[in-house]
């Protein structure tokens, strides 16, 4: 079990930390790494091709994805030994350096911008220690961190002092699409903006997307909105159901070390922070206002922002520190000449949360769901596509993402400067939390109903003898991995889902172990690697998702992005 490696305070981590400036191994033993990297890469020994039905354009037999690599590499990501695989940390480094090895150990060329397998991304680490008061003027009461409260710096600053009047605003959406407004034209500026997570369509099927999230009820949204409207800062009100998950979620993943990109400040709020819904109850009290009351209000077309009589002071000190972590890149050239130039990308993020707040006395947030998982499916596919024969005409690129639990910043980083043109870049292959679980009769993928994909990824799970179930996305779990960032950019992506029909279980089986994740192991101490983990629905994934690869890699012409989705370009890339 985790925690009884190492239980850092903050402080003591960032100490820890600061001793590692550049993406090195210092201070672990060499033959320690050599035998792990052999070990790790003596699990991907080559395994026989087995002959499976396939549609045109896929190859004769697809090479075998080897289960036993695919356990291998994910009992090493998820062990303590990695400290739960943080950014520009000893365990994020040894994390990034095992997927740099096990990419030149299958034969795969390097794709860095300086011929190696790394892709620097610049980070600044931000360690939050806050405080916040809030009620009437005069009468501010102060909140319990971790409790009552988490809250964060938007700004790399050191210190940041916060005092302003509280504004609700709804949902905080603007949203001319769906014909919604929940600023109407206020003046927020310097003001502290109160809201709700997620869409107004949880309360109202009718509007919106129903109980599926949109990017509008998403909190990244809220922020940019509150930025771009000159807000001071922003503090959401957390439900579990708005949230999709618990507080403990919020807790273990905003009291730790945050990180942002480190390039030239865009427009941004001072602080942000999440309040529970207890805290906001009783703050709105003392103004005489009911919480139940202002989000039924929310709900209607009509609302308008709430003046709550409110005051609230934040003071966010934070430890800075400026870091190089790495994106993790290879690829497999494609056939031909006149193609090769394009590329399929696959990506999965390797990093998780590091050392935080302990729960049941381990303090190890080992990652092994998310995203161990993934990272040892697309290792696995590597293993897979480097025995192709021929290979297919576009090129593979791996894209072992970092800094993902951060905000996505590593795929950010990827879309900001791309190792091919985006315009070149013909779809994106996701892979995050995979099924440990079992063999299924469905897959689902997120985005297949945007795109021209679909089709391609229909019948690549028919070559597994797959149905395809699409299950609404009411996490909004879309606008949540390293897929997002190409999408917004142009590029038409996927995020493989795992099935929830699991051969030899009972029909809701799959969903309550679904949910019980999201309820207990979800950026937990808990998300360990268990023994229990079985990886045929695993190696399931990994070949429809190699079959749709290769499928995409072959085509005539690129994907695109279909009409009705928010991310269809009239002038999008071309196909040649």
């Amino acid at each position: 079990m985790g925690g009884q490696f190492l239980n850092a305070t903050g402080a003591q981590r960032l100490e820890h930390e600061s001793k590692i400036s550049d993406f090195t191994m210092r201070g672990t033993h060499p033959m320690r790494i050599v035998t792990l990297l052999l070990a790790g890469a003596a699990a991907c020994g080559r395994a026989a091709p087995s002959a499976l039905p396939t549609p045109a354009s896929q190859p004769a037999a697809l090479p075998a994805v080897s289960t036993a690599a695919m356990d291998a590499h994910l009992k090493y990501l998820a062990d303590d030994l990695l400290e739960g695989r943080a950014p520009a940390t000893r365990g994020g480094e040894l994390a990034a350096k095992y997927v740099a090895a096990q990419f030149e150990a299958l034969g795969l060329e390097p794709a860095g911008p300086d011929g190696s397998y790394f892709q620097p991304v610049a980070l600044v680490g931000m360690m939050p220690h806050p405080s916040l008061a809030w009620g009437k003027p005069g009468a501010a009461r102060p909140l319990a961190y971790r409790e009552d409260f988490v809250a964060w710096a938007e700004r790399p600053e050191s210190h940041i002092v916060a005092d302003g009047d509280v504004v609700f605003v709804g949902y905080g959406v603007q949203a001319a699409e769906w014909r919604w407004d929940d600023y109407k034209d206020v003046d927020v500026r310097g003001k502290v903006l109160l809201m709700l997570v997620n869409d107004p369509g949880l309360q109202d099927s009718t509007i919106f997307n129903g109980r599926a999230l949109t990017y509008y009820g998403r909190w990244t949204y809220k922020l940019e909105e509150a930025a771009r409207r000159g807000a001071l800062g922003a503090i959401l009100v957390h439900t579990t159901e708005s949230a999709t998950y618990g507080w403990d979620v919020v807790r273990g993943s905003w009291s730790v070390e945050q990180f942002k990109l480190d390039r030239p400040a865009a427009q941004s709020i001072a602080f942000a922070g999440w309040v529970t819904h207890d805290a906001a109850q009783a703050a709105l009290a003392q103004a005489g206002l009911s919480l139940d009351s202002l989000t039924r209000a929310a709900a209607r077309r009509e609302f308008r922002p709430v003046i709550t009589g409110l005051h609230v002071s934040v003071d966010v000190t934070s430890g800075l520190r400026r870091v190089h972590a790495a994106n993790v890149v290879a690829r497999l050239a494609g056939s031909d000449p006149a193609l090769a130039p394009q590329a399929v990308v696959f990506s999965a993020h390797w990093d998780h949360k590091g050392i935080g707040p302990a729960v049941n006395g381990d303090s190890i947030y080992n990652g092994a769901e998310d995203n161990a998982s993934g990272v040892a499916a697309m290792l696995a596919i590597a293993q897979a596509a480097a025995q192709l024969r021929p290979r297919p005409r576009r090129t593979l690129l791996f894209v072992a993402t970092t800094a993902e639990e951060s905000g996505l910043l590593g795929s950010e980083a990827y879309v900001r400067e791309p190792l091919i043109p985006l315009a070149q870049t013909a779809a994106v292959i996701n892979l995050d939390v995979a099924n440990v679980r079992g063999a299924t009769r469905d897959i689902d993928a997120l985005g297949v109903d945007r795109s021209t994909i679909g089709p391609m990824f229909e019948a690549a799970a028919r070559s597994e003898s797959l149905v395809v179930v699409h299950e609404p996305d009411v996490r909004g779990s879309f606008y949540r991995s390293d897929h997002f960032p190409f999408a917004k950019a142009g590029v038409p992506a996927v995020s493989i889902e795992p099935g929830l029909d699991f051969v030899g279980k009972p029909t809701a089986w799959g969903r309550e172990q679904a949910d019980l994740y999201n309820r207990m192991r979800y950026h937990q101490p808990s998300d360990e690697y268990r023994a229990t983990f079985t990886y045929q629905g695993m190696a399931q994934e990994a070949r429809v998702a190699l079959r749709l690869a290769v499928a995409i890699a072959n085509a005539p012409s690129m994907p695109e992005w279909l009409p009705r989705s928010e991310f269809h370009r009239p002038t999008g890339p071309s196909s040649q």
